[in-house]
């Protein structure tokens, strides 16, 4: 071909118009209570970036509170402004969803973070190190342990403020992860939430090696988790040949428009879907912590600073099940017949596991780690309820559930000794006539675990109990019945442990902690008892964000 055949064939494609490139369409109002806690997360890297160590603290904390509050508040007017119910709706070119679980489950993980947060800036428990108060994290987080240069970050008064930011970036993940509506998105979110995690994990003052260890595992089965998802999301995008819900959804479903032959020979590959589709449950599982899928869960709750468990404990489970919850509901409810068979098998191993390895454990975060894989399979059972009830069950256990937890760990900071938090069984003998008032309170939160009458955690098995059996799912009611008497028995023995036992003299003291943590510790009461004794109104309120937008 001549030199002047190109050229003038470059001439004929540049005469052609080029097709204009449409700019994207962001609703960001209905994006803001994302933007704002990402917006603050960048501003507390720039303080860590910009202002002198002394003043970080403060600043970071001021910075968090607001940017949480602020969130919160957004969600409020978002669900005020209907866009819960009759507004809801797929914002940001498809790729969030903006309804009532999504504005539930946001509000639920930003009034937990608020609360997690206050036990993070706790620093009045750990007597002050050459004059400075300390808190629950690691003085320099790069400092091997044991080094010089740790001690000198230790004599120095150093504190670790980046946990801050690292707490809001964790936050903006979870906002997205149960709103997301295709499937790269969810996986975005998993990561911008699940890479935070791990560092928190790793930053105990003491014991800083178990943490270490715990961040380790957590990192590597997560990574495990998050590439199994990766490969599922591959899979069913070849099946689909799209990432959005709704397009999946209807090709499940057999109802797409205008097949193209590519993909009309994909469609009939049913491989692709179940397999994508377990991929992709799996890694959600592992996220909940549901057997066979919560290997990482004891030893991770047990190493990582107690209050770092709390808020994981509590807002990891609200995102991942809201994330589980829109799968099944929204992407494969065409293979319900497929996926109720296998949920009920790990929902009925979940919580008989959870139940009775909790009984042999001598350490109560061991001990709390357990009762959440407990509590993961009696959730599981409200989402196989596939109903409308199924669904708004499912939310309100995780409201209860949430700030029980961060409360619970919140009075397992308090109990310590020389070597810091006591967590040993043993040490919490006599805890009741030493100090009434903190075993009390860890009394009510055992109860709500134990899900007697009264407390929220009563309301909230009732009600994911009854949406299982309306379900048709009677039996495995039964088997929750019995597994939720099993696990009474370890809550019963601690309280037992700490009220009816005679304290060691060598026994561990109970720290007097700042306002942060008696409000951390005071909402979690409040909250239990209120949506135990009056949960109707929270239990409509979940009723009316149960709805999925398609």
């Amino acid at each position: 071909m001549s030199a002047t055949a190109v050229h003038s064939l470059w001439t004929t494609a540049a005469a052609d118009p080029i097709a204009k490139i449409d700019a994207p369409k962001i609703e960001y109002g209905q994006l803001s209570p994302t933007l704002i806690i990402i917006g603050a997360a960048i501003i507390g890297i720039l303080i860590e970036a910009f202002v002198p160590r002394r003043s970080r603290y403060y600043a970071q904390l001021f910075v968090s509170v607001v940017a949480l509050i602020a969130a919160f508040a957004a969600v409020v007017a978002l669900a005020a402004g209907g866009y819960g119910t009759t507004k809801a709706g797929i914002a940001a070119m498809g790729a969030v969803a903006v309804d009532g679980p999504a504005l539930f489950l946001q509000g639920t993980i930003l009034l937990a973070s608020l609360v997690g947060l206050f036990t993070f800036a706790e620093r009045r428990l750990d007597p002050a190190a050459h004059g400075n108060r300390v808190d629950s994290f690691a003085a320099q987080a790069a400092a091997v342990p044991g080094s010089e240069s740790e001690q000198k970050a230790v004599k120095a008064g150093f504190t670790t403020t980046e946990v801050f930011p690292l707490l809001l970036f964790a936050v903006a993940g979870m906002l997205v992860f149960p709103a997301a509506n295709d499937l790269l998105t969810l996986f975005v979110a998993l990561e911008v939430f699940s890479l935070p995690l791990y560092l928190l994990c790793a930053l105990a003052r003491r014991k800083r090696l178990l943490s270490q260890e715990a961040a380790v595992k957590y990192f590597l089965l997560g990574a495990f988790a998050s590439a199994f998802t990766l490969f599922g999301i591959a899979l069913l995008y070849g099946y689909a040949g799209s990432m959005s819900y709704g397009t999946i959804a209807q090709v499940v479903d057999g109802t797409v428009q205008n097949v193209s032959p590519a993909l009309a020979d994909t469609m009939g590959n049913d491989a692709l879907l179940l397999v994508g589709s377990a991929l992709i449950v799996m890694g959600l599982l592992f996220k909940v912590g549901a057997v066979p899928f919560h290997m990482w869960t004891p030893d991770v709750y047990q190493g990582a600073p107690t209050p770092v468990t709390g808020f994981m404990a509590a807002a990891t489970k609200v995102a991942a099940f809201g994330a589980l919850l829109r799968i099944l509901y929204v992407v494969l409810p065409g293979l319900r017949w497929d996926w109720r068979p296998v949920m009920w098998a790990v929902a009925i191993v979940t919580m008989l596991a959870g139940a009775i390895v909790a009984i042999t454990q001598t350490d109560i975060k061991r001990l709390l780690a357990y009762s959440s894989i407990a509590h993961a399979g009696f959730i599981l059972a409200g989402v196989i309820a596939t109903t409308p009830d199924g669904i708004s069950s499912v939310l309100f256990y995780l409201a209860a559930y949430s700030f029980v937890t961060i409360g619970a760990f919140a009075v397992v900071t308090l109990v310590r000794d020389a070597g810091g938090e006591a967590t040993h069984l043993s040490k919490w003998a006599g805890l009741g006539r030493r100090s009434p008032l903190v075993a009390a309170v860890f009394a009510v939160f055992l109860l709500a675990f134990a899900g007697i009458p009264l407390t929220s955690g009563f309301s909230g098995k009732f009600a994911v109990f009854k949406a299982a059996a309306e379900g048709g799912a009677a039996p495995l009611v039964v088997i929750g019945v019995i597994s939720s008497a099993i696990a009474a028995f370890f809550y019963i023995r601690v309280i037992v442990l700490m009220f009816f036992s005679e304290p060691r003299p060598e026994g561990p003291t109970v720290a007097v902690p700042s306002p942060l943590t008696m409000t951390a510790i005071g909402v979690g009461v409040a909250v239990t008892v209120v949506l135990g004794v009056a949960p109707q109104y929270f239990l409509d309120l979940a009723g009316q964000a149960g709805v999925f937008v398609r």
